[in-house]
């Protein structure tokens, strides 16, 4: 069994929303005294589409299998989640759009992601994410092994943040670009597991220049790569882009790899 809860991660003289999701707490005796079987963390990381009902499904079925997972929404302040959802794309993607709709379409996607193109706004970012981890790690219910697994968006970011918080034991993302210049991999502390999809051509074109830098560097990496998916494979609520045995094959995967190394 599982229980959630809403809450506000404090930032600086703010807040950002989240949702927590995490096993249910075991009596270990009718006294109702709490066992103290603690939980590893994880922080999961939406998509650019937000915090959206498939992400909380995704934080739903890792809380399942024993994690305490943390899910921020890290566009709450920039008005993106209002102007576009990842109807845009799936829009985008229709071969009975025309050219000129399909130009239009990218033009408003291009000014709604606006706001996340900016060194601030990339900085904060991090910074909000290490306040996640501190959350998790005063959490008497988790242990002090907390990872982070993100997509897309996320996936970025769960490399930005493998290298810039020594705290993270583990860092899974999916289809996530690694931080350019890759020189700044260097601060890795932790082992990175990474999921691709194979015609993904962008991040296939810098996957070999990753592997090589992370071997250069003496740094745990191994990816996968799925022929013939799409970006966000994984994604069972985008049907242009979901492929059900690549997802389903993932997740089969990164469990054990999970257990493994935050226990």
């Amino acid at each position: 069994m599982t229980k959630t809860k809403n809450c506000d991660i404090e930032y600086q003289d703010k807040s950002f929303p989240a949702y927590h999701v995490f096993p249910e707490a075991e009596n270990s005796d009718q006294t109702g005294e709490i066992s103290g079987k603690k939980h590893p963390g994880l922080i999961l990381i939406h998509e650019v589409w937000g915090l959206t009902d498939h992400i909380k499904d995704v934080a739903n079925r890792f809380a399942g299998e024993g994690f305490s997972v943390l899910a921020p929404d890290l566009l709450s302040e920039t008005g993106i989640t209002e102007k576009i959802d990842q109807s845009i794309m799936v829009a985008i993607q229709d071969p009975k759009t025309t050219p000129e709709e399909r130009d239009e379409l990218q033009k408003k996607m291009r000014a709604a992601m606006a706001p996340t193109q900016s060194p601030e706004f990339g900085t904060e970012t991090v910074e909000k994410l290490k306040e996640c981890v501190s959350y998790l790690l005063a959490d008497e219910n988790v242990s002090d092994s907390v990872g982070v697994l993100g997509f897309c968006f996320g996936g970025s970011y769960a490399y930005q943040l493998a290298a810039a918080d020594p705290r993270i034991k583990l860092a899974v993302p999916f289809y996530g670009h690694a931080p350019e210049p890759l020189d700044l991999l260097e601060t890795v502390s932790c082992p990175i597991f990474a999921f691709y999809g194979g015609v993904d051509e962008r991040l296939m074109n810098q996957l070999p220049n990753v592997e090589k830098k992370m071997a250069e560097l003496g740094k745990k990496f191994e990816a996968t790569v799925y022929p013939g998916a799409k970006h966000a494979f994984f994604n069972d609520s985008n049907p242009t882009t979901y492929n059900k045995e690549a997802a389903e094959d993932a997740w089969k995967k990164v469990l054990p790899i999970l257990h493994e190394h935050l226990g």
